[in-house]
């Protein structure tokens, strides 16, 4: 503790005695030349005086020769102490008369008529100071005289005067830093005696209590809402001792953001109304954004803003675009913004999918980029921002961006809505600066990016790929320590949101495990003891499809015995089939799956069965609940929830889940069996091992990664993102508070 009050004490201390210091270092020399010059205009004034009284004497002397006369002359007026030597020369310039003193070195100077002269002379004992003065007779030119005065008393008075200087300033800076460190001790001990008492509870807490010092009133709330959010936030935000379930979610919205406006903005809508034979159905898309987004919307209520896709999508919103969801038990409500094919193929298929996709997705897709497909993209953004800010009923709202396909969006609401809190998920991997460097509108895109309050993503490397891409285009500060840019007067947070699913509740009802594994085998024309792999993805290229139908075609050819034993399964829903790179995709697929099972096939038995068609969530479950082994080969994925979902639906603790080391879950689920898909027989060795698990080590394995998605599930996910919006949404207001205070004091002091 007294170390501590040496240091406070040096905080004080040591800035005033350098800024005494620097000022007497300044100070010292000025003082030296103007004592000097004092002097100087001192021994001219002497000089002056002693030449005129020895000129009447010098005038008689000089023409009578009279060195005797002369000498004692100056004799006598070298008893003053200050003058040193004096000297008579003709107009010749030759020294006639002198003092012994008289410095051999001086000489006689080329001799000037028109007045005194002064000067200062450095010799080897040290400086004089020399007055010439003419002589003259009826105004006849008889000579000079030269008067020498040591200096070296002047010497030591500027040395005594520099000693007081500095020691003036030394006494300055002493009896000023007691002072100052007297007075902020009392103020520190009553600052801290306040807030200690603060943080006891013990001010406010009863009126008959003590009241804290006057400067401390303004801040008093501040620090209670401080103290409550560190309460808060120590609780939840890595609490993994608790579940985070949806009511644990709206406690949170409750006590954080209460009153505050939720409003979430995607492409893709979470419930679609499509026209069929029968009517108009509900569908729900196969979309991991959904998967993981629609269940916090359950929880928050709130707004969700989406594309109208769905066939009947029109005939099911009221006047305002909006419809309540889900059906039969609204919780929150859908609004709809409606795009003509144009805009579709220019933002959606073109710019979204032909550029950014590939553009942050290493699976060696060239991306396309077009000024017309940029355009529709920029007029999109605006459209959905424009229904953001009519949607919203306050000026600061919460407002979550969701994905790629609204980069401008959070700069465009920002404008318009300079107090709101955006919160941008980039669901995709963020590529390297180099890579990022290709699309000729990065600086644009990251600008808008920068909108954002919040910007998260997945992993820790995406957030440093992210800052690297903001260093090398954009003039901004960023702060690597705390992961913060500076842009515009404006601060973005960039974190990582590792995203998660929902964790299945127990409902009455569920087929259990062996009744999924009889009726998909029976489904399928399988025997009820034959080995099943599922495989679910959207049909495209990054999800490693053609490599994973490889890899079990490299197993087969391993191991023979399992043909006729083993099937892979693959449920891929179509997806951008408008894209010419999908559609050649998707042939190359159905291509491979005809000569795998041209190879091995054999009656009935096909190893690999491709089902290139929608299923919706129940459906997909029962495959999970049904397969011995889960493979996720993807070549670059930014999380990947199929691998979370397959361990969620493993309430058996049995399965075993083949993952690739690019997606993002990888960097959580180290008990899976990692590999890399583009090497195949890696990846057929997993799988054959898969297949042949033990299942004490698939319950060991499975055991530990259900109990790490249980506890960090989409809610935990949606809380971290809330809670920090909540804190960062709590400080502004009370730095706005503090300002406002500020500037009062202010006042009242001018």
């Amino acid at each position: 503790m007294p170390f501590q009050s040496f240091r406070l004490t040096l905080r004080f201390v040591l800035p005033l005695a350098l800024v005494l210091g620097l000022l007497a270092y300044a100070v010292v020399p000025l003082v030296d030349t103007l004592t000097l010059r004092w002097f100087m205009r001192d021994l001219d004034a002497r000089s002056h005086s002693l030449a005129n009284a020895l000129q009447d004497p010098l005038v008689e002397y000089v023409p009578q020769r009279a060195e005797r006369r002369i000498g004692q002359l100056f004799d006598r007026a070298l008893r003053d102490e200050r003058l040193y030597a004096i000297g008579f020369c003709d107009p010749s310039g030759n020294l006639l008369y002198k003092t012994a003193t008289y410095p051999s070195t001086l000489g006689c100077r080329p001799a000037q008529q028109n007045g005194a002269r002064n000067a200062l002379v450095t010799m080897p004992k040290g400086s004089v100071h020399v007055s010439e003065s003419p002589l003259e007779r009826d105004a006849q030119y008889l000579g000079k005289l030269v008067l020498v005065h040591d200096m070296s008393f002047i010497e030591r008075r500027s040395a005594d005067t520099r000693k007081y200087v500095i020691g003036l300033f030394a006494a300055i800076a002493l009896v000023t830093s007691l002072i100052t460190v007297f007075i902020a001790h009392l103020s520190w001990r009553d600052w801290i005696s306040s807030m200690k008492r603060l943080l006891r509870g013990e001010i406010g807490a009863r009126p008959q209590q003590q009241s804290p010092q006057a400067d401390v009133h303004p801040l008093e709330g501040d620090l209670r809402a401080l103290l409550h959010e560190f309460s808060i936030e120590r609780r939840t935000r890595d609490d993994s001792t608790h579940l985070w379930t949806p009511e644990k979610l709206r406690l949170l919205l409750h006590e954080e953001l209460a009153g505050d406006e939720v409003l979430v903005v995607s492409n893709r809508e979470p419930y679609l109304h499509m026209r069929t034979r029968n009517g108009i159905e509900v569908q729900r898309p196969a979309s991991g954004l959904v998967t993981a987004v629609e269940p916090v919307m359950r929880a928050c209520s709130g707004t969700w803003i989406a594309h109208g896709s769905g066939t009947a999508d029109k005939e099911s919103v009221d006047r305002n675009d909006r419809v309540p969801v889900p059906p039969g038990n609204s919780a929150y409500t859908l609004r709809r913004v409606w795009l003509s094919k144009e805009e579709e193929k220019g933002y959606y298929y073109g710019f979204a999918n032909e550029g950014l996709w590939p553009l942050c997705h290493i699976a060696h897709v060239r991306p396309v980029f077009r000024s017309s497909d940029w355009e529709q993209y920029v007029a999109v953004n605006q459209r959905f921002a424009d229904a953001v800010i009519k949607e919203a009923r306050t000026d600061d709202p919460v407002v979550l961006v969701q994905d790629y396909h609204f980069a401008l969006l959070p700069r465009m609401v920002r404008e318009v809505l300079p107090k709101a809190t955006i919160i941008t998920f980039w669901h995709i991997p963020w590529p390297n600066p180099e890579s990022f460097g290709i699309c000729p509108w990065r600086e644009e895109i990251l600008e808008g990016l920068l909108g954002s309050t919040i910007l998260g993503f997945h992993t820790p490397f995406h957030c440093k790929n992210f800052l690297e891409t903001v260093d090398r285009y954009l003039e901004t500060r960023i702060e690597h320590e705390s992961s913060t840019i500076s842009y515009g007067g404006k601060l973005t947070q960039v974190e990582h949101y590792p995203i998660s699913i929902a964790w299945p509740e127990q409902k009455r009802g569920v087929p259990g495990i062996e009744e999924c594994r009889l009726s998909v085998r029976e489904e399928n024309g399988l025997p009820a003891d034959h080995l099943l792999g599922i495989g679910v993805d959207r049909l495209d290229y990054t999800k490693g499809i053609l490599e994973r139908f490889q890899a079990v075609e490299r197993m087969l050819e391993a191991h023979p015995n399992l043909v006729g034993k083993f099937t892979m399964i693959q449920i891929a829903a179509p997806s951008r089939s408008s894209l010419e790179e999908y559609q050649n995709f998707e042939a190359r697929v159905r291509a491979l799956v005809q000569r795998v099972n041209a190879r091995f096939g054999s009656g009935n038995y096909q190893p690999i069965i491709l089902k290139a068609e929608h299923h919706d969530a129940e459906q997909v479950n029962r495959y999970f609940r049904a397969a011995e082994v889960c493979m996720v080969t993807s070549l670059h994925d930014g999380m990947n929830l199929v691998a979370k979902e397959y361990i969620a639906a493993r309430d058996d603790e049995r399965g075993v889940l083949v993952l690739s080391q690019f997606t993002g879950a990888a960097r959580e689920l180290h008990e899976a069996l990692v590999v890399n898909p583009y090497h195949i027989e890696q990846s057929a060795e997993a799988l054959y091992r898969a297949v042949t698990m033990p299942e004490v080590e698939q319950r060991d394995r499975m055991r530990s990664m259900r109990s790490l998605v249980k506890d960090f599930n989409i809610y935990r996910w949606a809380g971290r993102m809330l809670l920090d919006a909540a804190r960062l949404r709590q400080r502004e207001r009370i730095m706005t508070r503090i300002r406002s205070h500020s500037r009062k004091s202010l006042r009242r002091v001018v």
